[in-house]
């Protein structure tokens, strides 16, 4: 089949519209929903309401969404998007996100399948500009290439692609839960060591020596990372009482040297000072030997009092249920905490060898459970994989959709 070639914005009426620059201070629980870059899921869904905010203000029209509007972010996950539905009309959206508003000749699902397609994506993230803030602009968007087949062989794709896409994200859906019911069962585990340890229940101040946040500001930023140096820990870094090496990122020895007070050691626990639904602020970690290295802005490295707190322990309470209630308690909004709320959090603390072995009885039980939970991964990033192809596939012309079928593609992950 013969496609032309063209870019986004001959496929849409305007070229990109920015959103409200609104701060959190400034949100409401009441009129108009603001959809935040958070609020979309990785399958280009939209969040439970439980989790929207607001804005309590008028909206001037080229804020407000219609039914087919396309929204792309255009900063920290790049490339996200997100086809408005009828019953977000007239919602708004954030300065973080980017409205494109297709043409009446063009069939809205079939330009949101576009913008999931690898092509597409892989165009993004060639191009991102990842020293700055604002790493991907309205112009960047509008002026990626793209095929664009009839109205009618739109119409065929996007009715194809939305019945197979809906197959893969239910079984997607059923192995997100079963995750989340073994990390449930994780936790519950671990609730039972520690009522039995049988703690009183102090503020976490008593057990630090010494907490630190990382430098913020202007002090360096990501054009100053290298291949090797001084480690710096991030908040990506900062696990559910694991730490995770994936991306480390490091600073040259001489920039290290002018931020040696916020340096971390072998067995300090860093804490993370952001969250989001999935990850909550508080969550900790075990500083492994990382060599030279220091904690980065919205990081917070503890040094403990050895003699009464185990930093395993300490690293799981703050990363479990009981935590995070700890540092809700606090008066945090669960997405960002400072040091006095992490200092002030009261925590069950039973006597140093109970926390060992509270610490031990996890590890066993943990062991067996992780290791499903890993499974449920892995099948997660096979189906994201398959259905990206599908869409790929479909939206450049690689197979007729009128012939193909879409039986196979979730192949080899049982439901």
């Amino acid at each position: 089949m013969t496609w032309k070639e063209t870019r986004l914005k001959h496929l849409c009426v305007d070229s990109g519209q920015y959103g409200l620059n609104i701060a959190a201070d400034n949100y409401s629980t009441t009129g108009t929903r603001l959809i935040r870059t958070s609020d979309i899921t990785t399958d280009g869904s939209l969040k439970d309401a439980e989790s929207a905010v607001h804005v309590d203000a008028p909206i001037e029209p080229r804020h407000q969404l219609l039914p087919g509007d396309i929204l792309l972010s255009r900063s920290g996950t790049l490339g996200r998007s997100f086809l408005v539905p009828s019953q977000a009309q007239g919602h708004t959206f954030a300065g973080f996100l980017i409205r494109f508003r297709p043409k009446p000749g063009v069939d809205p699902r079939f330009l949101y399948y576009a913008t999931q397609s690898a092509r597409f994506q892989g165009t993004v993230h060639a191009e991102a500009v990842a020293s700055t803030i604002q790493n991907f602009n309205a112009d960047r968007y509008a002026n990626i290439s793209m095929s664009a087949p009839s109205r009618e062989e739109q119409r065929r794709i996007a009715d194809f692609l939305d019945v197979e896409t809906v197959r893969i994200n239910h079984v997607a859906e059923l192995r997100r839960k079963q995750r989340d019911l073994l990390t449930a069962r994780r936790w519950s585990h671990f609730q039972e060591a520690l009522d039995a340890a049988a703690g009183p229940v102090i503020p976490l101040r008593r057990l630090v020596r010494s907490v630190i946040d990382g430098p913020f500001g202007s002090a360096f930023s990501s054009d100053d990372y290298t291949e090797e140096g001084a480690a710096v820990v991030r908040l990506g870094n900062i696990g559910f009482a694991e730490y995770k090496p994936i991306d480390q990122a490091y600073i040259p020895m001489n920039l290290y040297r002018h931020f040696q007070y916020h340096q971390v050691s072998q067995g300090d626990v860093l804490i993370a000072g952001l969250g989001d639904a999935r990850n909550h602020a508080g969550r900790a970690c075990v500083a492994p030997d990382l060599g030279p290295a220091i904690v980065k802005g919205k990081c917070f490295r503890a040094r403990l009092e050895t003699e009464t707190a185990d930093a395993d322990f300490v690293a799981l309470l703050l990363s479990s249920p009981v935590g995070a209630s700890a540092i809700e308690g606090r008066g945090s909004t669960r997405s960002m905490i400072n040091l006095e709320i992490v200092k002030a959090a009261m925590l069950p603390i039973p006597n140093l060898r109970k926390q060992r072995s509270v610490v031990a009885e996890h590890l066993q039980s943990w062991k067996k459970t992780k290791a499903a939970v890993d499974a449920c991964e892995r099948q997660l990033n096979l189906l994201a994989e398959r259905r990206q192809a599908l869409i790929t596939a479909a939206v450049t012309g690689q197979f007729d959709v009128s012939t193909a079928s879409g039986r196979n593609v979730t192949e080899g992950v049982s439901a």
